[in-house]
């Protein structure tokens, strides 16, 4: 994954900084789908000088070159998601977590014939909503 980042850095002219190294190393160790803020209290505590506001343009940097997505947020602070692979998310409706899927069906669902007339579609994503395991067992 770092070389996806190396690469497509240069691609964008995008100078690789330390803190943008840490900042997306961050991002590939969490499987929480955090927000900017999650990730600015993540990284603060390596690089204490670092600004929630380079957090968030580096982060929002990212999904723009395409090594992040920005995930459902529902009226929420965005969320990130750096798996780039064909995937599908469930988000528990009462704590917000998002957790990943992958499902083959999903994938190859056809976009209906008066969307793609109306629209041009690059991305697919299926959210399924409801009550993860925690909350269905409070």
């Amino acid at each position: 994954m770092m070389d996806i980042f190396y690469k497509r850095s240069k691609e964008h002219g995008l100078k690789i900084t330390p803190q943008r190294t840490a900042i997306y190393q961050e991002l590939l160790k969490a499987k929480d789908h955090p927000s900017a803020d999650i990730i600015y209290k993540r990284i603060a505590k390596k690089i204490p000088n670092i600004s929630f506001d380079t957090v968030n343009r580096t982060l929002l940097t990212f999904s723009k070159i395409g090594i992040t997505s920005i995930v459902e947020g529902y009226g929420q602070p965005k969320r990130y998601d750096p798996d780039m692979n064909t995937h599908h998310h469930f988000r528990c409706i009462q704590c917000n977590s998002i957790i990943d899927f992958h499902n083959k069906h999903y994938d190859d669902i056809a976009v209906p014939e008066e969307i793609n007339k109306q629209f041009t579609v690059i991305n697919k994503k299926v959210v399924l909503e409801g009550l993860c395991n925690m909350c269905r067992r409070r």
